[in-house]
Order: C-alpha cells, then structure tokens, then sequence
C-alpha cells in the first residue's frame, strides 16, 4: 500500500520535487462538531482535502473533496488560512513525489449527505471540539485545525 510520509523542518526529507496546490475544509455541523476523516495512507485523523485538478477552481476542490472524503456536501464560508511552509514536506511512496506543502483552509457547513468512508478515510466522524485535542495527527494538520480552533479572526498566511 502506498504511504504518505510528512516531514517537518527535518534533515532527513527528501528534497522536494513538486508543488500542487491543495485544500482542507473545516466543516462544521449545527452542534458545532467539526468532520474528520481518519486517512488512509497515514492512519492519522485529517479535516478532508487534497489537490486541485487542472481545470477546476480552488472552491469547487474544496467542496469536492470533502465529498468524496466524507459524503458530505458543504458550502464554503470563509479561510482559515494559506498554508506554504517549504519546510514542510510530503513523501508519496507511491511514486517517490516530495511535494512542498501548498494548502488554502476553508470554513464551511454542511448542506447535505452522509457520512461515509472511501479509498482515502477509513473512519469519518463529526467530532465535538472537546476530543479534538486527543486525535492523532500530523503536526501540519494540528497547526491548521489549532488555527481554526483559537477562533482567529484574520487567517494565517504563510
């Protein structure tokens, strides 16, 4: 099975070879739990999101990988940040790509669905944000997720 390795600010990372432009949506319900998935390819929990494909806009990304990840269809409602740390980078065993991270967070609600699993989420749930804390994590995700959670009213860039 094909794994994602995450390196931060580590002397052991590959060099990295590309860079894609990706998403993460934090969407959250009406009894303010929040959507995650628990991926795949690392076994870490995850708000949903991935690359943007040729063709589409960064929204549209948004709300289809959250589709695709979860079952769930959102709308957007604002950013949480950009995020773009060249420390940070992404090992893809399948293929040997090392992608600098390239992530623009979204805010959004659901708007329809059910949660499901699929290729990439072994577990979906909505979270109440009290056992956020206790969920295992890719430090990047954590810094998103954080970000989200200190109720920050200008988003990240960097």
């Amino acid at each position: 099975m094909s794994r994602r390795i995450d390196y931060y600010d580590d002397p052991n990372a590959p060099a990295a070879n590309s860079i894609v432009p990706s998403v993460n949506v934090v969407v959250v319900n009406d009894r303010d739990e929040i959507l995650f998935i628990r991926r795949t390819d690392n076994d870490n929990w995850a708000i949903p999101g991935g690359a943007v494909d040729l063709g589409e806009s960064v929204p549209a990304a948004a709300i289809r990988e959250t589709k695709e990840e979860s079952g769930i269809d959102c709308e957007l409602d604002g950013i949480v940040g950009i995020y773009s740390d060249p420390k940070h980078i992404i090992l893809y065993t399948s293929n040997n790509e090392a992608r600098q991270e390239f992530s623009i967070v979204f805010t959004a609600h659901p708007t329809g669905g059910e949660l499901r699993t699929s290729d990439e989420s072994s577990e979906v749930k909505w979270i109440p944000r009290a056992d956020i804390p206790s969920l295992t994590m890719d430090p990047s995700m954590r810094k998103r997720v954080d970000r989200y959670l200190s109720g920050a009213t200008q988003p990240h860039i960097g």
